[in-house]
């Protein structure tokens, strides 16, 4: 029987399931235990799963049965079983990504719930098209679900029960059931995947990283010593020259001003007034200035001194403008990193709560008694080590509400306010809009509190506060987001603008090199028929010349025939001198035309075949000069025989 049943959960398996209590068994035959699957909580088995990986959709056919195996470990530990669940689970069609860009938009989209157009594509293309409303297509996410019913009518998705347990089988094997694709690197492809969509997450939402909040803060506490440090050094320095100043204006930036406007008391006059006047804003202090100026019993100073005290001065006031600058940039981060944090209590003492809990996040998760005494980690630890009092508060302490409690009630107010503390931290960190809403309803139930303490006028509920400021918060929430996506079209107008023009550049540049292209192309070509017109006349003077050296020949051969011997020798030795020029005459003309043109092996092989011409010419002429020499000689003899 044991082996029976054994056999009947392997041919059902790969739909055993976490959660499903809806089993009953239906009848005993042959001591198989028949188990059916009841649909009432579950819904129908999907036919197709859909499957993302990180080198493409997987779209995996899932055979129909109705049987299904009992929840025992056996059973969910065959998962591991290769065979076992390929028998159940078969790929059906598979689509890549074109590349890492494509792979990239894809997962934010899945990542997201929103169903990316490839996907749509690929679900049109694979799916059966006459039965769509019959099918069911099992997804892993619930958002994604929703979104592909919603794109595609008809089409059921279901997202728990047994679509995650295929899903988990497919994730084990997915080596094995896509073994015939040609993705065989997939470690490297997720690695890669996972390394992009990480740094794409870290970017993301750029406003809401606490840790600029934490270095500016830092950076805050560090130039207020700083510039009350230098501010007390020029004090000390200037008060040897104008040691009145220093009752007059208790405030240091605009202590430093002024001295840097006054620097020698004996030159004070018009335009210093003005000066002063425009620093102080009050018309008396300046005047009180200038007159106690006059009557200062100061020392005097040289000039080097002066310079030295008007650069150092000018430095701290420039320390002190930036100090405003990077307190409004912190208002700024705080505002859309933690706004009902600051709400609450201010920026600068949310930015050290922050800043002392290592992130958002983490003091998210602190409990209130944590939060009241942050920053006072010394003072307890003493306490336990003495068995003394506990401290009641820490960085707390700086906010308005304990300064303006009653001393019996400075710890009551500490313990209420870490309360609402760590309720709207948990509110900053966990918003998907973060608005300052409810930091300024927990701010409103302070104030209630410390009303309670003086007069006794009992506080609303914090269930009743709570509903009104969430009701309120979503109409805040609505014109935020349409905010965003007003500055989100702005910033891709610019965009596409800037792209436009881009282009529109690009394509200037590229007609521009295209007119310069044609211009060098044509005059390449005037620059080929320029010097095929100057090879033409060098052909024409090498014919003239070898028909003015034939026709020359014939003459002197007449000559010779006619003339005597003397007369006949002569005109041999011009006939060679009129063949060497000519030799001479055409192998310059030669050069002259090859240097026009371009087609050089052509001109070199006509020039060989003129100096072959002309060295033919030259044998011809010394053979009939042999022949006529000899014809004298006999004549020469004749005649002197005859004599």
């Amino acid at each position: 029987m044991h082996e029976l049943f054994s056999i009947k959960i392997e041919v059902i398996y790969g739909l055993s399931i976490r959660g499903i209590n809806v089993l009953y068994i239906d009848s005993v035959t042959d001591a198989v235990f028949r188990t059916r699957f009841s649909y009432s909580s579950m819904g129908e088995a999907p036919q197709f799963v859909l499957y993302e990986h990180a080198v493409g959709y997987s779209l995996l056919r899932v055979k129909e049965f109705e049987d299904i195996g009992l929840m025992i470990p056996e059973v969910e530990q065959s998962v591991s079983d290769v065979q076992k669940f390929c028998s159940i689970v078969k790929l059906e069609a598979f689509e890549p990504f074109k590349n890492t860009e494509a792979a990239l938009e894809n997962c934010n989209a899945v990542s997201e719930g929103l169903v990316h157009q490839d996907l749509l594509n690929f679900l049109d293309a694979n799916l059966p098209k006459k039965k769509k409303k019959k099918v069911i297509l099992g997804v892993g996410d619930q958002k994604l679900a929703s979104s592909i019913s919603e794109a595609i009518e008809g089409l059921k998705c279901p997202y728990s029960g047994v679509v995650q347990e295929i899903l988990r089988g497919v994730r084990v094997h997915f080596r094995h059931i896509a073994a015939d694709l040609p993705h065989h690197s997939l470690y490297k492809a997720q690695l890669s995947l996972g390394h992009s969509y990480s740094r794409g997450r870290v970017k993301f939402d750029v406003h809401r990283v606490d840790n600029m909040v934490i270095q500016s803060i830092a950076l805050l506490d560090q130039l207020d010593k700083d510039i009350n440090l230098f501010g007390m050094r020029i004090r000390e320095w200037y008060s040897y020259h104008f040691p009145e100043l220093y009752k007059l204006l208790p405030d240091q930036y605009q202590y430093v001003r002024c001295a840097c406007a006054i620097m020698n008391r004996k030159n004070v006059d018009e335009s210093t007034f003005e000066k002063i006047k425009e620093i102080v804003e009050d018309e008396d202090k300046a005047k009180e200035i200038i007159e106690a100026a006059k009557t200062s019993m100061g020392m005097e100073i040289s000039e080097l001194d002066l310079l030295n005290i008007d650069r150092f001065g000018n430095r701290v006031a420039s320390l002190t403008e930036y100090r405003q600058q990077l307190h409004t940039y912190i208002k700024e981060r705080m505002s859309s990193c933690a706004p009902s944090l600051s709400a609450l209590i201010g920026e600068q003492v949310g930015a050290r709560l922050i800043s002392h809990a290592g992130s958002l996040t983490n003091l998210a998760k602190y409990p209130a008694s944590t939060v009241q005494i942050l920053g006072a980690e010394k003072a307890l630890f003493r306490a336990l080590k003495t068995r003394s009092n506990t401290p009641k508060y820490g960085l707390l302490f700086h906010s308005t509400f304990i300064g303006r409690a009653a001393q019996k009630n400075k710890g009551r107010i500490s313990r209420f306010l870490a309360n609402k503390c760590a309720v709207a931290s948990r509110i900053d960190c966990f918003s998907e809009v973060p608005v300052p809403t409810y930091g300024e309803f927990l701010k409103q139930q302070v104030e209630d509190r410390l009303k309670y303490f003086e007069t006794g006028e009992i506080p609303k509920k914090n269930i009743e506060v709570m509903k009104e400021a969430s009701e309120v918060a979503e109409g805040v929430k609505i014109k935020v987001l349409k905010k965003r996506k007003k500055a989100a079209k702005k910033a891709k107008a610019a965009e596409e603008e800037q792209n436009k023009n881009k282009s529109e550049s690009e394509k200037v540049v590229f007609v521009l090199l295209q007119i310069r292209n044609y211009a060098w192309g044509k005059l390449d070509q005037t620059v080929e028929n320029e010097s095929d017109d100057e090879t033409e006349p060098t052909k024409k003077r090498r014919v003239e010349n070898v028909a003015d050296e034939k026709a020359a020949d014939e003459k002197s051969e007449k000559k010779k025939k006619k003339n005597k011997d003397k007369d006949g020798q002569a005109e041999e030795k011009e006939t060679t001198k009129s063949a060497e020029t000519s030799v001479v005459d055409e192998i310059p003309q030669e050069r002259s035309g090859e240097d026009g043109g371009d087609k050089k092996k052509k001109k070199k092989k006509k020039r060989d075949e003129a100096v072959e011409e002309a060295n033919k010419s030259i044998e011809e002429s010394n053979s009939t000069q042999e022949v006529t020499s000899e014809k004298k000689k006999k004549k020469k003899k004749k005649k002197e025989a005859d004599n």
